[in-house]
């Protein structure tokens, strides 16, 4: 059990010290702050005291303002404001700016004082642990709701990774997921940590292209003050926070070569050291990793370390976009649409024959997460034609650009016999077969491609999926559609 910890933020050290002496006799963990500014940035940084303990009068930000701040940075924190005497104006502004309790500042002497301060303590920790039971509750029921959305259609693709995830969630190898921006890496990441040993122990997701290099190293690994301008405090990094638990790195393609060595020795030894400190942290944690980046191409390039990839790609899960799994598109569309008319209040209607039909011939490039907020869109709106005019925008590129992709002058493709079959849609009206003229288009933007690709990889179809960043069943597929066969 993680032992509630209590900030405390006040410029007066012998005040503060007699608090943390308090609270140490209580068996409390305390952090110190001396001003406002320090405060706000330790939890804009990832710090989670369960109860901060803020004076009303600071040396920087009178403490009402870093209230405003906390607040608005964690709005689940809780605060107790303290001040050497009662006033009516603040202590009502304090309250409406959401602190748990507004407490007197006991002295040595004074024991109703202590008791008055103990007991506000003791109810900000447990409101605290009741606050972080519900989002637990509520993040568990979510991601049971999402793992279901992954995992219980008919794809048999996806049933392939489901059963992966069943044989590999108990054991501590690393998992390298691969797939498109939008396809469900992380509900696979949450499925394993959730079958597995480590389900009660945290699950840390760190998004390796949200942050420069430097600031990524003290996410992963932590810092000690003063370490950088602006390490006004010492921190935890995301792998000790994730001790015994799992941490997903997302984006592992995108992390700088330098950072990647240090990512190694972690896998190889369980050991890092923080930024600014020479001792040496260990850890037990499960990595899984996470891409949409060709890796085997950057490992060519010299942008990422083969034997990392070797570490992270213990067990290999690739995700399909959501175009190679067209059969889940009704099943995904209805929950959905289920779930936003129940979060939205709206009437569940479902969706007409024709946009249904738009749904089953649209490519989308945003996968799940596109198909979801397009249906959020129109559960919210209760307007079909907010998602007919999305998906016109997006055809209308496409179809613009058909006469560039098209030789007029090239003859017949006899073996696939494509022309033809454009002349025949020719013959029919437009509007009605855009999806035909889509996939044509497609075809004949994708076959030089495919070709070049074969070519430059001496036919090698297993390379060649891998430099075009499909699977090798997707490539085959491809090359039947497009008529191509080796020469």
């Amino acid at each position: 059990m993680i032992q509630p910890v209590v900030a405390i933020v006040d410029d007066g050290s012998a005040f503060a010290r007699y608090l943390r002496a308090f609270l140490g006799r209580r068996g409390h963990d305390t952090q110190m702050y001396s001003r406002g500014e320090d405060m706000i940035a330790a939890v804009k940084q990832g710090d989670s005291p369960s109860v901060v303990l803020l004076d009303v009068v600071l040396p920087d930000l009178h403490g009402l303002a870093t209230l405003r701040a906390l607040k608005a940075t964690r709005p689940d924190l809780q605060v107790i404001m303290m001040s050497s005497r009662e006033q009516v104006s603040v202590i009502v502004e304090a309250v409406r700016l959401g602190a748990a309790d507004f407490v007197i500042r006991p002295d040595v002497t004074d024991g109703p004082g202590e008791i008055v301060l103990e007991a506000a303590i003791l109810s900000a920790i447990e409101k605290a642990r009741l606050v972080a039971e519900i989002a637990e509750l509520r993040r568990r029921m979510n991601d049971d709701q999402d793992q279901a959305l992954l995992f219980l259609g008919g794809n048999t693709e996806i049933q392939t990774i489901a059963q992966v995830i069943e044989q590999v969630a108990d054991s501590d190898v690393t998992v390298l997921i691969r797939g498109e921006s939008g396809v469900g890496k992380e509900l696979v990441a949450r499925a394993i940590h959730e079958r597995s040993s480590r389900k009660e122990r945290p699950f840390i997701k760190v998004n390796c292209a949200a942050l420069p290099d430097d600031l990524l190293e003290s996410e992963l690994f932590g810092h000690e003050k003063g370490a950088f301008t602006g390490a006004s405090t010492a921190r935890l990094g995301k792998f000790e926070q994730a001790d015994t638990g799992t941490i997903v790195l997302d984006e592992i393609g995108e992390m700088k070569a330098g950072l990647q060595a240090k990512l190694l020795h972690v896998l190889q030894d369980g050991q890092f050291s923080r930024l600014g400190s020479s001792k040496s942290v260990n850890v037990d944690v499960r990595v899984v990793a996470a891409t949409n980046r060709n890796l085997e191409d950057m490992m060519r390039r010299g942008t990422f370390r083969e034997d990392l990839y070797y570490r992270l790609k213990v067990i290999e899960v690739t995700v399909p976009p959501l175009r190679e799994r067209r059969d889940e598109i009704p099943y995904l569309t209805d929950t959905f649409m289920e779930r936003y008319a129940r979060r939205y209040k709206r009437p569940h209607t479902g969706l007409s024959p024709e946009l249904q039909a738009r749904f089953l011939s649209y490519e989308w490039p945003g996968n799940i997460r596109e198909l979801e907020n397009m249906v959020k869109r129109i559960v919210i709106l209760q307007d079909e034609q907010v998602a007919f005019r999305e998906l016109n925008r997006a055809v209308k590129p496409l179809a613009a650009s058909i006469t560039d992709d098209i030789d007029i002058d090239a003859e017949p493709d006899l073996e696939t016999g494509d022309d033809a079959q454009l002349d025949e849609h020719a013959a029919q009206p437009l509007s009605n077969r855009l999806a035909d003229v889509a996939r044509d288009a497609a075809r004949r933007a994708e076959r030089p491609i495919i070709e070049k690709t074969l070519s430059h990889v001496q036919w090698n179809r297993r390379r060649a999926a891998a430099e075009l960043g499909v699977s090798y069943k997707t490539l085959l597929s491809k090359m039947k559609t497009c008529g191509i066969s080796q020469p």
